[in-house]
């Protein structure tokens, strides 16, 4: 059991992010089967300069990151929890912090897109106040995509 949780913001250089998002695409690449090389394609990791890693007693256990979507929106990317330590709140932690910085930055509001194979995530983003909304940009007309919005409360 994890004693403290600490939240880093950093960049998508940080090694232990490039560790977590390799462990992300190996799930991924289960879950969305043979639409992976699709999604994959749009989650780069190259120049992603928002990135969170959360560490659980020093050890990087999670991460998400936000890049531009729009002149008042950010897009949450690359949001991942080691399986060992979920069930806890970290990812909620991780939304949350990624969250605030968008608002810094001077954004109203977060978009993301997840996937149907992945109830877990959608329960994640319903309980962190996000709603659905129609499928945008690459992922019109993908059945496996769900799509969702949260305006974020003003500092």
């Amino acid at each position: 059991m994890m004693t403290t949780l600490q939240l880093q913001r950093t960049n998508s250089t940080h090694p232990d992010f490039v560790t977590l998002v390799r462990s992300l695409d190996e799930y991924l690449a289960v879950c969305d089967g043979e639409e992976h090389s699709f999604y994959h394609q749009f989650n780069q990791i190259v120049n992603l300069n928002y990135v969170v890693i959360a560490f659980a007693d020093g050890i990087a256990v999670g991460c998400g990151a936000i890049k531009p979507f729009d002149n008042t929106s950010m897009e949450i990317k690359r949001m991942f929890v080691a399986p060992t330590h979920r069930g806890h709140g970290i990812a909620a932690r991780i939304v949350g912090e990624l969250e605030a910085w968008a608002t810094e930055l001077g954004h109203q509001r977060c978009v993301l897109e997840t996937g149907k194979r992945q109830p877990e995530a959608i329960h994640l983003y319903t309980k962190c106040g996000y709603t659905i909304i129609p499928n945008y940009g690459q992922y019109q007309g993908m059945e496996n995509s769900v799509c969702f919005a949260r305006h974020l409360p003003a500092l």
